[in-house]
């Protein structure tokens, strides 16, 4: 009986073994094993910041051609090159992005109407009445936003207000995630032209919460190229499709600086005299 319950199971055993090697051979999909290649000389942020889920699913991408190399903004160059000399291709040019704050209502000009006492986090802050910021649309400078960031890119300056780092910031947008009230966008480097504001207040009465505060007085619309830039909400709006049109005249007459025209690497205001 025992060797009848031994043979019976190792037939089984045979059997299935058999089974699962025809399903092995039949079933296995080919890989390319250039994607394991590349994914290793991948700098393994899996950050998004190239629009895909990951470093994995970029490198079956760029072996598949439908990607060029440069879109890796986190890669150093060296890393880049080494993946198009590898594949053959071309690296191709890319526009860095950075992610821009549209708010510079720091403590130094800008409220604060209650104070807030909890969690110090910006999105505990927001649910508890929006926060405690005289401009409800204003950032509240407890540095979601610097933590999200895995990249260093992003910190919290004198009055409480993240400055990006444009070196280091790959545009993954996880500050633009973790901003309760979405203060941050992704924009090309090449863009200098910014409306740090996105009040919904019209006329001057949003300056008595906040002296930067745009009041939407049309004066850079005036100023700008036809269609650059236009009022909606309360708020100057750029129109970025129209972007490369933008020259620093914009924002020569603002009268509280809340249109900002960005020179250099370092995103460093300009000043009055160079714009005008």
């Amino acid at each position: 009986m025992v060797l009848d319950a031994i043979l019976i199971l190792g037939g089984v055993g045979l059997a299935f073994g058999i089974l699962i090697a025809l399903a092995n051979a039949n079933l296995t999909v080919w890989e390319d094993p250039r994607i394991g290649v590349v994914t290793s000389i991948l700098p393994g942020a899996n950050c998004g910041a190239c629009g895909l889920p990951g470093c994995r699913s970029f490198a079956e991408a760029a072996v598949a051609g439908t990607i060029q190399v440069s879109q890796c903004s986190v890669a150093t160059e060296a890393s880049r090159d080494q993946i198009a000399g590898y594949l053959g291709v071309d690296a191709g040019v890319a526009v860095k992005r950075v992610a821009r704050l549209l708010c510079a209502g720091g403590t130094d000009v800008a409220i604060q109407r209650a104070e807030y006492r909890g969690v110090a986090t910006c999105g505990a802050a927001a649910a508890v009445a929006g926060g405690g910021k005289g401009c409800t649309w204003g950032c509240l400078g407890l540095a979601d936003c610097e933590r999200s960031c895995d990249f260093g890119a992003i910190h919290m300056n004198a009055h409480g207000i993240p400055v990006v780092d444009p070196v280091a910031c790959t545009a993954c947008g996880d500050c633009v995630e973790a901003c309760p009230k979405t203060l941050f966008t992704i924009l090309p480097v090449d863009q200098p032209l910014l409306v740090q504001c996105k009040n919904l207040m019209v006329g001057d009465d949003i300056l008595s919460q906040c002296e930067v505060a745009c009041t939407a007085c049309g004066k850079c619309v005036q100023d700008a190229e036809p269609g650059l830039i236009s009022i909606a909400s309360g708020v100057a709006v750029v129109n970025q499709e129209l972007a490369a049109l933008a020259d620093a005249r914009a924002v020569a007459r603002c009268p509280t600086n809340a249109i900002v025209w960005l020179s250099g690497a370092q995103f460093t205001r300009a000043p009055v005299s160079e714009a005008a």
